[in-house]
């Protein structure tokens, strides 16, 4: 590895000795009349392909300017477009600044302009603090925008949302009600606004009412995220408040019962701008395709913003989400194989008390501009997530599908807090631009369950009938149900199991991008120490560890649209807990290895990428084997697994009016050691993988056409995976091929549009995730994706 990246090295150097030539850059910060910070504002050189958008604290950087005279352009939403007009010498830097005026009439120009790039995007949100446009960061990122969401309806980030992303997938279970994304053979967590909300059972899937975009990190991002996969991870962006009119309504329905009613309320609370607030807010009732079963929830996501001064503002931001389901599992069982049961199939009961669920997150951030170089910020975060029901599963099942069934409480609890610090800026040394990141982040996270058992070794139906999975009866007497007793809290209940946990840690990051020759050639290099302390549920579990995860990173535009990179970086990531002997877990650790090549097409309009990576995580935890149907879950450690793949990804609009998002990959996930109590897994696949994963999706909005089609859109696309693996401990795929097929139209008109998509169009026995039977005496199971299904969307725009 050395060895090669020092030949790239090499090589890079003396490529760019050949075509170098005479730059300099133009840099400044956009701010209103009023001195409110101006986001998402076009920064143009006239005459030239080269231009950029500001950032959220109205910041702007346009590089490799060509020596000599230039005219910039700016240009925003309302606001009157200014010109002004400077020259660049070699090898240096020109700060310029903008105040622009309020000018309505010039809106719809600029909506129209800004609406090219729905699909793609050239810059990660300020919460990953990654200061780098995308083509030039040494990783893998993609971005998946609220745009690309709403065209194909979506309504929460289970909707299908990783089909936007190569080699993502999610693993059904619990009904959806959080997303339990895989992603290059690892299980990723879950984070909102850069913080980790990863708990063990949530957060709640994420309503598309209070998401701006979703990126999607490959590979490690420990040092600067807090522990993880190396895999990956899925950053949440939420609505902020932007100060401009962004106000919207919108209702939706379509099949199973589905309904659903949405607000965005985007404004001023003060006449100079600086106190701002949004609210978005969601209700939504939807049945299933389980029998008896249903899904109610609402969402409501308050944030106000204030502008201390010109450098500072500081964000408070709650997102409260409730949902009532009367049974979160939708499982299918059969001792024959997948599939052998309907979709209809519910293994509870209407007579059963629904279980709710509680997701509370609170979040303050303070965001301090230190000169025009350097910032600092600063946030807060609290996650309480809750879940009070009980919940049925089988005991038996015999050859002629009679089932019995026990009832056991089904209660959760966890607690994350999270606190961050960051320092970022740029600075020269000779000719070298040095970009800088240091953090210090700190976490605490608490979790309970209790999942006991009522000690009841059937729920008996009328008369004793049986229950039978091929001729389901339901309707158990009341007398037959049993009483739950929580007459202690959950934190008592759970003090004597596996699931009480306790993990607190303290983690300091540094990191600095060096660009050399005119910012052609980056490198990256970083580190992280990490103290962490996990408590089980007795003292003797209680595990400290202290660990440096590294970081370095080398990327080169070979051009201005296209650059090569290669990436090496580890995670760390502790465990809580131990095995049934009482053997202490281990920390999960992991290195990843990758190289890739992007490009930008027809002046950024769209870009591909492709990408080869090689991941080894240490210390693995997979369910015990020998103890399959323990409600107490018990789990084993092995060795090693090895995670190799190739990652091919296409977004944007490749033609007027045509958006697409394609991609493919290839993931080879085994256990390559195993020193587990088994000690025969060496060689199988890593639970809940596909080798190959290819999805597309395609938007055509007629412009040209004439007045009869303007406004009229088109879309569809396809989801496939191919050499499933069902549960852990297998040599070969034997879960069913995935493939899918959706498509939709829409209409819009002014404020006005309308969106319908028929998902899952020839209407397929689809299944999301599936455990074949280990032994004869064994069973299958497995959860239904959607059956054929449709749904409408209209939305009103108040700006």
């Amino acid at each position: 590895m050395q060895k090669y990246l020092l030949n790239l090295l090499f090589f890079l150097l003396l490529s760019s000795g050949v075509f170098a030539q005479q730059t300099g850059s133009i840099k400044g910060r956009i701010t209103t009349a009023d001195g409110n910070v101006a986001s998402n504002i076009s920064v143009k050189l006239a005459g030239t392909s080269l231009g950029v958008i500001t950032n959220e604290d109205g910041e702007y950087h346009i590089r490799k300017v060509p020596v000599g005279a230039h005219t910039i352009v700016v240009s925003g939403v309302g606001l009157l477009t200014k010109e002004k007009q400077i020259k660049v010498t070699g090898k240096s830097t020109v700060i310029v600044d903008f105040s622009l005026k309020e000018n309505s009439s010039q809106l719809d120009d600029v909506q129209i302009s800004g609406h090219k790039k729905k699909f793609k995007v050239d810059k990660v949100s300020s919460s990953l603090r990654l200061q780098t446009p995308l083509l030039e960061l040494p990783q893998n990122i993609r971005v998946v925008t609220n745009q690309l969401m709403a065209d194909q309806v979506a309504f929460d980030i289970v909707d299908g949302v990783t089909r936007n992303v190569s080699g993502a997938l999610r693993v059904g279970h619990w009904d959806a009600q959080y997303a339990n994304i895989f992603m290059r053979g690892t299980s990723i967590p879950a984070f909102r606004n850069g913080m980790n909300m990863k708990t063990p059972w949530g957060p709640l899937a994420d309503d598309i009412a209070t998401i701006d975009r979703i990126e999607f990190v490959k590979g490690p991002a420990s040092f600067m995220m807090a522990m993880g996969e190396p895999g990956g991870i899925y950053n949440i962006v939420t609505k902020k408040p932007t100060g401009q009119n962004n106000s919207a309504v919108s209702v939706g329905a379509g099949g199973y019962n589905l309904a659903r009613a949405a607000v965005d309320l985007d404004t001023k609370l003060s006449s100079d701008g600086k106190l701002l607030f949004r609210l978005n807010a969601a209700a939504q009732t939807k049945g299933s395709f389980n029998k008896y079963n249903y899904n109610d929830k609402y969402v409501i996501a308050p944030v106000i913003s204030y502008q201390i001064d010109s450098n500072t503002k500081f964000t408070a931001e709650y997102t409260h989400q409730h949902v009532e389901a009367q049974a979160l599992g939708n499982y299918g069982f059969s001792k024959k194989g997948f599939g052998d049961v309907p979709p209809s199939f519910f293994l509870g009961d209407p007579a059963l008390d629904p279980q709710k669920l509680n997701d509370h997150n609170i979040t303050l951030y303070l965001n301090h501009k230190l000169n025009k170089d350097w910032t600092f910020n600063a946030q807060l975060g609290y996650l309480n997530y809750g879940l009070k029901g009980g919940s049925v599963w089988l005991s038996s099942l015999d050859d002629a599908g009679n089932m019995r069934r026990y009832y056991n409480i089904g209660d959760e609890l966890a607690i994350n807090k999270n606190a961050q610090l960051s320092l970022l800026g740029e600075l020269k040394t000779g000719q070298v631009v040095h970009r800088i990141l240091a953090g210090l982040d700190m976490g605490n996270l608490k979790t309970w369950g209790d999942f006991s058992s009522s000690g009841t070794a059937d729920l008996q139906l009328a008369g004793n009938a049986p229950f039978n999975i091929y001729n389901p009866v339901y309707g158990i007497p009341a007398a037959n149900i049993p009483v739950l007793d929580r007459s202690r809290s959950i934190q008592v209940r759970s003090g004597s199991n596996v699931y009480a946990t306790n993990l607190t840690y303290t983690g300091v990051y540094l990191q600095d991008e060096l660009r050399f020759l005119e910012e052609k050639l980056r490198l990256t290099l970083a580190g992280r120490f990490t103290h962490a302390v996990t408590v089980g549920k007795t003292n003797a579990l209680q595990i400290s560890d202290n660990v440096f995860s590294p970081r370095v990173g080398l990327s080169y535009s070979i051009t201005k649209d296209m650059s090569v990179y290669t990436l090496y970086d580890q995670s760390f990531l502790p465990q809580s807990g131990a095995d049934k002997e009482g053997n202490v877990f281990k920390p999960v650790r992991g290195n990843n290895m990758e190289i890739g090549i992007k490009k930008d097409w027809f002046d950024g309009k769209w870009n591909t990428s492709v990408t080869a990576f090689r991941i080894v995580k240490e210390n693995v935890l997979t369910q015990d084997p020998r103890y399959p149907n323990d409600p107490q879950n018990w789990r084993v450690q092995l060795g090693q697994i090895q995670s190799k793949g190739l990652e091919f990804d296409v977004v944007g609009e490749v033609v007027e009016g045509l958006n697409v998002t394609l991609n493919y990959a290839y993931t080879d996930p085994k256990v390559t050691k195993d020193e587990s109590v088994i000690k025969n897994l060496k060689g199988t696949y890593v639970a809940n993988a596909a080798k190959h994963i290819s999805n597309g999706w395609l938007s055509y909005s007629f412009k040209k056409q004439g007045a009869l089609l303007n406004g009229f859109g088109l879309s569809g696309g396809y989801q496939y995976q191919a050499k499933r693996v069902a549960g852990s401990g297998f040599t070969k795929s034997n879960l069913p091929d995935y493939i899918r097929f959706d498509a939709g139209l829409s209409y819009s008109k002014g404020k006005f549009n309308i969106s319908a998509v028929v998902n899952n169009l020839l209407d397929r026995k689809l299944f999301t995730q599936g455990t074949a039977a280990a032994t004869p005496a064994g069973y299958y199971t497995w959860i239904y994706d959607m059956p054929r299904n449709a749904r409408i969307t209209a939305t009103y725009k108040f700006k």
